[in-house]
């Protein structure tokens, strides 16, 4: 352990060549472009790792793995290029020293190198933008392979949808169901004032549902 942080990681890189199998997988199931998952720009910005290295990375070879100072430099750099303010500008050194509670020397310093950051420094300044813990100090594979991970996250769901949707397609009482909302209709109907009104209700939900059979398994 060297001020504040592990040594050269383990991180193996068959772990990253895994996620990169699965997420391609994901995207030939959903028809989604392979260009569009492994963008080496979207994936830069997301894990902080820069364009030459993703691209290195996503076709397996060995990229080479910066020392902790200047992989922190590079990625605070990639931040203040890709977290703007709403008007579009980078964060001033004197803004990101007050959101991160340090003096704008001890910002400046560890801005351009000059000093070596500590745990405290970096979670600090990740919080200050908003990314995840271990933006600016994972291994490059790690960090590439974090953003993969959400990317699987997001395809996962996609086909979560889709097999839902597909599954209501199939089968018109539940199509009937969700495009008519008819459990929101029955809870609704059970707070109305009078026997009177939710038999009317439940009339009229009966004959609905006695129109449409489900297929026979």
């Amino acid at each position: 352990m060297t001020g504040g942080f592990e040594g050269p990681g383990t991180m193996p890189i068959t772990t990253l060549t895994a996620v990169v199998a699965r997420v391609g997988a994901l995207a030939d199931r959903l028809g989604v472009p392979h260009t569009e998952v492994f963008d080496v720009g979207r994936l830069s910005a997301a894990c902080g790792v820069p364009e030459p290295v993703v691209g290195a990375l996503l076709g397996g070879r060995p990229a080479g793995e910066p020392d902790v100072q200047t992989r922190f430099v590079q990625r605070l750099d990639l931040l203040r290029h890709t977290r703007l303010k709403p008007n579009g500008r980078k964060y001033t050194q004197q803004e990101i020293a007050d959101g991160a509670g340090m003096s704008r020397q001890q910002a400046g310093a560890l801005i351009n190198g000059d000093r070596r950051p500590t745990m405290e420094h970096c979670d600090a300044i990740q919080r200050f933008f908003r990314v995840h813990a271990g933006f600016l100090t994972a291994e490059d594979p790690e960090a590439l392979s974090g953003a993969l991970q959400r990317t699987e996250q997001e395809l996962l769901q996609q086909l979560a949808d889709r097999e839902r949707e597909a599954a209501a397609d199939d089968d018109p009482l539940e199509r009937l169901l969700q495009d008519h909302a008819v459990r929101g209709i029955a809870w609704r109907a059970a707070q109305l004032p009078t026997d009177q009104h939710r038999d009317k209700v439940a009339e009229w939900l009966d004959m609905l549902l006695e129109s449409v059979k489900r297929p026979e398994s």
